[in-house]
């Protein structure tokens, strides 16, 4: 269209403008869908196998163990010593956790698990063992889901994470013999002993380990934090036996667990971790 000064104008059929519009709005419902669909897949939930009325598992102590040496100990060290039993699971799917881990069927090697445990006789202490991997966005659903269903009045939290010794921060030479060895990290309402040295700074912890003990931090939950370095990143006897001095201020350990157990153990390691297998 031309104006009488000569200028060209660009008209546009309002037909043109809503097919875009229509357009933008399906493309935005598609999208919109799809990440409904995301994070539904990507929820964390937590089962319980007794009902529980919706109300908080009472509990004193609550035990989180991450990572194979830290899950491995527990299973080597408190619940082979019998009395324990399953009393729930959380559930989740990720790219690295293809698995809900439901203490009632038998994992195999390799599959992901995060369930809780409790005594019978002794309910005090709730146990969650953690083997799967928790992925960043699920970090924060993880700790509120978990946190959710426990009485966290008077509440301590003990954390029990792996992690490798090239990521410890050190001026000084880290000799192999002092490998494993642990540190701590505890929140503002944690007053009682800790069984190991501070972790210096510039170190870190990460993961959902970090993630509990911000929380914990956060909602003023008395909790520290036992990180474990080593050089071994499968469950190893010697690593595993490095968490006993941690536990031991919360749970009466027994003498070590048998041969048998420990074997049972690091067997399954050794075998994903062969190449010809």
């Amino acid at each position: 269209m031309a104006t009488f000064f000569g200028e060209v104008l660009s008209v546009y059929s309002r037909a043109v403008e809503e097919d875009e519009y229509d357009d933008m709005t399906n493309e935005n419902e598609e999208d919109e869908q799809i990440r409904r669909e995301i994070e539904e897949k990507r929820s964390v939930h937590v089962h319980w196998l007794s009902q529980t009325d919706g109300g908080s598992v009472p509990c004193s102590d609550l035990i989180i163990a991450v990572g194979p040496n830290a899950t491995g100990f527990i299973s080597a060290y408190v619940l082979s010593s019998g009395g324990w039993t399953a009393v729930g699971w959380v559930s989740l799917w990720n790219e690295r956790s293809h698995g809900s881990g439901r203490p009632d069927t038998a994992p195999g090697p390799g599959e992901p698990s995060c369930i809780l445990y409790q005594q019978k006789n002794s309910p005090s202490v709730l146990i969650c063992q953690c083997s799967c991997y928790v992925a960043e966005d699920q970090l924060f659903q993880w700790t509120e889901k978990v946190f959710g269903c426990v009485q966290t009045r008077d509440l301590t939290v003990t954390v029990l994470s792996d992690c490798s010794a090239a990521e410890y921060k050190t001026p000084d030479y880290l000799s192999g013999s002092s490998v494993p060895f642990l540190r701590s990290l505890r929140t503002g309402a944690h007053k009682g002993p800790v069984a190991c040295p501070p972790l210096e700074q510039p170190n870190i912890s990460t993961g959902l380990a970090a993630a509990v003990l911000s929380h914990c931090q956060v909602q003023r939950i008395a909790a520290v934090l036992y990180q474990c370095y080593s050089d071994v990143l499968q469950p190893d006897s010697l690593t595993m036996q490095t968490y006993r001095a941690a536990v031991s201020a919360v749970l009466k350990l027994d003498q070590n667990p048998s041969a048998d157990v420990l074997q049972k153990i690091t067997r399954v390691s050794e075998l994903q971790s062969n190449l010809y297998t």
